[in-house]
C-alpha cells in the first residue's frame, strides 16, 4: 500500500510498504478520507516521520473473527489504541486510557497505524459506523474537526442561553463554532489570521475580536453586559490564548481547554479560581457514547460542510503540507486512492 510520510527538510511524499492484516479483534480499513491536523508543525520544522495522521474515515475490508464491523460497513476511526477493558474505556473515556497497546509488539510490526495511508488496522469497538447518506469526507470530521470542541461543551453543558469565547479559529476553533451554533449558543472568537476570521463569521460567529489587542478583555465584557462570557474554550494552544479564555469569561464561568501547550500557564490561585470561581476542565475528546450525536450535528447542521475547505488526493501530499502551513485553510480532506 501506499502512505504519506515527511522526509525532512519541509518535503513529503509517498512510498510503499506492506498492506496491514487483521488480528484478532483488529479489523483492516480501506482509508477514504484522512483529514490533516497538525502535521503541519512537523513538516515546517523539517522532522522526518513515517506515521501520519489520527483521524479518518473508511471502509471495513478484513476481519480475523467476528464483532462490532463487518466487511464492507462504512465505519469512523476512533484515535489511540487504548485497552478497551478498563474504566475509562468502558465509561466510554477511552481517550484518556493508561493502557494502551504497544501496536508493532501487537501486530508484529509498526505498519498500520497510520491514518493518511490506503488502509490501516484498528481495534473494532473504535470503529463506529457512519449512517446512510453521510459521505466519508463529511462522518471524517467526527475526530478532531468536531470532536474536541463537541466535549469541551458537553462538559461544560453549554446551551442556547449561553455565550462561549473561542480562542483561535484554526479547523478545531471553526469546528467550536459550528457545535455552538448548533447549540444555539452565541459564539465571540479571538483570531487574527484573516481568512479564518472571514470563516468563522461564515459559519456563524457573532463576533470576532483580536486577540492581541489591549483592549480585548474589555471588548468581550462590553459584547457580554460588562459580565464577561458564560464560557470559554481555547482551541489555539499556547499560553496567550488560555490566559485570555480565564480573563474573558464570568464570574462563576466555566473554560476548557482543548489545544495541545508545550509552555506553562500561571495560574493564580486567588483572583483566577478563589475570587472569580470560575472552573477550568481539560478535554482531549468527546465519550465513544456521544458518537450519535456528534453525527446528529453533522447531519444536521446547514454549514458543517463549510468545515472543509480543501479535498486533495494523497498523491499531492507536498502541496497538501505547503497549503496547511499557510494557515488559510479550514480542514483539509486527502484521499488515499487518488
Amino acid at each position: 500500500m501506499k502512505k504519506a510520510v515527511l522526509l525532512g527538510d519541509c518535503r513529503a511524499g509517498l512510498i510503499e510498504v506492506p498492506d496491514p492484516y487483521p488480528i484478532k479483534d483488529w479489523a483492516v480499513v480501506k482509508v477514504h478520507a484522512a483529514p490533516m491536523c497538525a502535521e503541519y508543525k512537523s513538516f515546517v520544522s523539517g522532522g522526518k516521520t513515517e506515521f501520519l495522521g489520527h483521524e479518518a474515515a473508511g471502509e471495513v475490508v478484513a476481519v480475523a473473527q467476528e464483532g462490532p464491523v463487518k466487511p464492507g460497513d462504512r465505519v469512523v476511526v476512533m484515535p489511540q489504541y487504548p485497552c478497551g477493558q478498563c474504566p475509562l474505556c468502558i465509561a466510554g473515556d477511552y481517550i484518556h486510557c493508561e493502557h494502551n497497546f504497544d501496536f508493532a509488539k501487537f501486530c508484529g510490526t509498526a505498519e498500520g497505524q497510520a491514518t493518511m495511508a490506503q488502509y490501516l488496522v484498528k481495534p473494532m469497538w473504535l470503529l463506529p459506523k457512519i449512517p446512510d447518506g453521510v459521505s466519508y469526507d463529511k462522518a471524517s470530521l467526527a475526530c478532531c474537526a468536531l470532536g474536541p470542541s463537541f466535549g469541551a461543551f458537553q462538559a461544560m453543558g453549554l446551551t442556547a442561553f449561553d455565550t462561549v469565547l473561542i480562542a483561535g479559529a484554526g479547523p478545531v476553533g471553526l469546528g467550536a463554532v459550528v457545535n455552538a451554533r448548533f447549540r444555539g449558543s452565541r459564539a465571540i472568537v479571538a483570531e487574527t489570521v484573516p481568512y479564518r476570521v472571514e470563516r468563522a463569521r461564515e459559519l456563524g460567529a457573532a463576533h470576532v475580536i483580536d486577540p492581541k489587542a489591549a483592549d480585548a478583555v474589555s471588548r468581550i465584557k462590553a459584547l457580554t453586559g460588562g459580565c464577561g462570557a458564560d464560557f470559554a474554550l481555547d482551541c489555539a494552544g499556547n499560553v496567550a490564548a488560555q490566559r485570555l479564555c480565564i480573563d474573558g469569561v464570568r464570574r462563576k464561568g466555566k473554560v476548557a481547554f482543548v489545544g495541545e501547550c508545550g509552555d506553562d500557564l500561571p495560574i493564580r490561585v486567588s483572583p483566577d479560581l478563589l475570587r472569580k470561581g470560575i472552573t477550568i476542565v481539560g478535554v482531549w475528546h468527546y465519550n465513544l457514547n456521544d458518537f450519535p450525536k456528534i453525527m446528529k450535528v453533522i447531519q444536521s447542521s446547514h454549514v458543517s460542510d463549510r468545515l472543509i475547505s480543501h479535498v486533495l488526493p494523497m498523491s499531492r501530499i507536498q502541496d497538501a503540507f505547503e497549503l496547511s502551513a499557510t494557515h488559510r485553510t479550514a480542514k483539509i480532506i486527502l484521499h488515499p486512492w487518488e
